[in-house]
């Protein structure tokens, strides 16, 4: 499977799109605003964070599976949260080695973010933004960590990754390992994986600026299956520190290796004008939570900065 971890703030609010899961894990609902301290997990097999991860690496189809997918096409429906939660079609399309761009559609309009490995930009119609914007540094940052095509454990040390066991976990239920993942540039987060199926159950995502905060980010995966000798996640709900609701991400189709040329995440052109629907859809969606918007796969998380 891939754990596709992808963030842009396309909707008004926030779409955090990530996509993951295991049929045998159970679909409990993530608790909106406020969490229960964490549950430290019954005694489970003593195993390293490498072997934790080369296990997971296995159930997920296997490295020479993962390293033979160069791209990945990824469309279904996330939720724009609010009293009517309408859910909106989204395509997210990611390239090797950090390619990213993201669609989200709503009443013929459609909102992108896109990076080029380098740099990026978002057109943001749905918040009444007409123009395309360059990405502020931190949404860059997360775009950064949260573009691998087959997701942070899947070769972290070829990656220049550290990995390391931070202790277990009860997570819906279900006892977990939870990891500590650093990346090169001394990003870190924690991944809990499933103890029996070794396919991740929960992600933290990077902190979102909400209510002029900054707020934790976790995104429970569900609902694994295989695409092509491959598991990927279909469901996935982000859940942001004082946000009232969850944000549901689901897959419909997943494409591997589709052709996607470099000029697909260059610099999208603004679109000629704009509709009514657009300001039908601002003012609809403004008055939304906050939370997590996406893209993705998932991979990925939160709320939208201004």
């Amino acid at each position: 499977m891939a754990l596709l971890v992808a963030t842009c703030a396309l909707a008004p609010e926030a779409v955090a799109v990530t996509v993951a899961r295991d049929p045998s894990v159970a679909t409990v609902k993530a608790e909106a605003t406020q969490k229960a301290a964490p549950m430290p997990a019954p005694q489970l097999p003593k195993l390293t964070a490498a072997q934790i991860a080369e296990r997971n690496a296995q159930v997920r189809g296997g490295l020479a599976a993962w390293r033979a997918v160069q791209t990945i096409q990824i469309s279904g429906l996330l939720d724009a949260g609010g009293r009517n939660n309408a859910r909106l079609p989204y395509t997210l399309q990611m390239k090797r080695p950090h390619y990213q761009r993201v669609a989200v559609e709503f009443q013929g309009q459609k909102a992108v973010q896109v990076y080029d490995g380098q740099n990026g930009w978002k057109l943001r119609p749905f918040l009444n933004r007409n123009d395309v914007e360059p990405l502020s540094e931190e949404e860059r940052q997360r775009v950064v960590h949260q573009s691998d095509v087959d997701g942070p454990l899947i070769d972290y040390a070829v990656k220049g990754s550290t990995l390391e066991l931070d202790g277990t976990e009860m997570v819906e239920g279900r006892a977990n390992y939870r990891l500590k993942l650093t990346t090169q540039d001394g990003y870190a987060r924690r991944i809990w994986v499933d103890g029996k199926t070794f396919l991740e159950s929960k992600i933290e995502g990077s902190p979102r600026r909400f209510d002029g905060k900054m707020r934790r980010v976790e995104s429970y995966l569900r609902d694994y299956r295989k695409v092509n000798g491959v598991l990927f996640p279909f469901v996935s709900e982000t859940w942001v520190e004082g946000a009232r609701q969850t944000r549901r991400m689901t897959v419909d189709k997943v494409v591997l290796n589709p052709p996607l040329e470099d000029r697909l995440f260059s610099k999208p052109a603004a679109p000629a004008g704009q509709t009514a629907a657009l300001a039908v859809a601002a003012q609809a969606l403004r008055g939304t939570s906050a939370a997590a918007s996406s893209s993705a796969h998932a991979p990925a998380s939160a709320a939208p900065s201004q």
